[in-house]
């Protein structure tokens, strides 16, 4: 917390905000990504408000020459919020899919369980672009309650206000207003469009329809559990949504999913349309004796993948 005394207003607004976010135990140790923005330092300043012992961990990709500069910034808001803070440096060159690749650094470089500042608005970005991506259940639940994700009650103005309301001043980043990348352009254009079609705000919809869809999902889930995926007459037989969920569960490597055109090839497998198929990451799904299994590397067998049905 900043230095000097609490004033009633911002006791206020850290009462509400704390009464709406989802923090360990008091004393528990958590990382927070801090990129030093209104979001991330909100994250800091409520997680340290609720008694956890902070780390703030700001990642620094290099693409931009001034990025040393933000991470300077980060560094001595972190010290005014009187939490310990830790540099780590990524290497992302700038070119095609920089959103991407700069997100996936990110993320790999960032301690497991670390706590992000994900508003609302974030989750409300998020089910846009994964429905313009044509995502299913999975995808338009949308970054659903988490513990490392204790912000997504609260409002992107909110996190906002609350730095303004103890004269805090959070670094800016100009990438966040590029609009080569896609979600800078949903944020700034398609949100505010909708916004203005609907004639309200949009974000707690999406939220309420993304809560939704994710009891679905779990519905489904829970029913695909009970499938074998490797049973390819039971896969044939099954409700096809039941047998797509129960594949991707079986296809999923290292929290990956597969896409939906793996999966239907898969399903091709098991109804006997083709004997094999193969799938990303040099591995290939094989039909015998009715039942599927995965192997790694090595051509289709033949007559696998020709469109005609094979040889149980």
């Amino acid at each position: 917390m900043p230095d000097g005394p609490a004033t009633d207003e911002v006791s206020g607004i850290l009462g509400d905000l704390l009464a709406r976010c989802r923090f360990p135990p008091r004393g528990t140790a958590v990382d927070c990504a801090f990129s030093g923005g209104a979001d991330s330092t909100a994250l800091v300043l409520l997680a340290a408000a609720a008694g956890t012992t902070v780390t703030a961990i700001h990642v620094d990709h290099g693409w931009r020459p001034e990025s040393g500069v933000a991470a300077d910034d980060a560094a001595g808001l972190a010290a005014r919020l009187g939490v310990a803070f830790r540099l780590v440096r990524v290497s992302v060159a700038d070119g095609p899919n920089l959103e991407a690749r700069a997100r996936e650094a990110r993320w790999s470089a960032l301690p497991a369980g670390t706590l992000t500042g994900h508003t609302a608005d974030d989750r409300a970005e998020t089910m846009l672009i994964n429905l313009m991506r044509g995502s299913g259940l999975a995808g338009l639940s949308a970054m659903g309650p988490s513990a490392s994700r204790p912000l997504l009650g609260l409002r992107r103005r909110e996190t906002a206000a609350l730095c303004a309301a103890l004269g805090l001043s959070p670094v800016d980043d100009p990438t966040n207003r590029d609009r080569r990348f896609v979600r800078n352009r949903v944020r700034a254009e398609l949100l505010p469009l909708l916004a203005d079609i609907a004639g309200r705000d949009i974000v707690p919809m999406l939220a309420r329809t993304a809560d939704l869809l994710a009891a679905d999902l779990q519905l489904v889930d829970a029913d695909a559990s009970i499938l074998d995926p490797t049973d390819a007459r039971a896969l044939a037989a099954a409700p096809p949504a039941l047998a797509r969920r129960a594949v991707r569960r079986w296809l999923t490597v290292g929290g990956l999913p597969p896409d939906l055109a793996s999966v239907e090839r898969v399903l091709e497998v098991a109804s006997g349309e083709v004997r094999a198929c193969e799938m990303a990451g040099g591995r290939r799904v094989e039909r015998h004796r009715q039942r599927l299994r995965i192997v790694d590397g090595g051509p289709v067998p033949s007559g696998g993948d020709d469109r005609t049905p094979g040889a149980s």
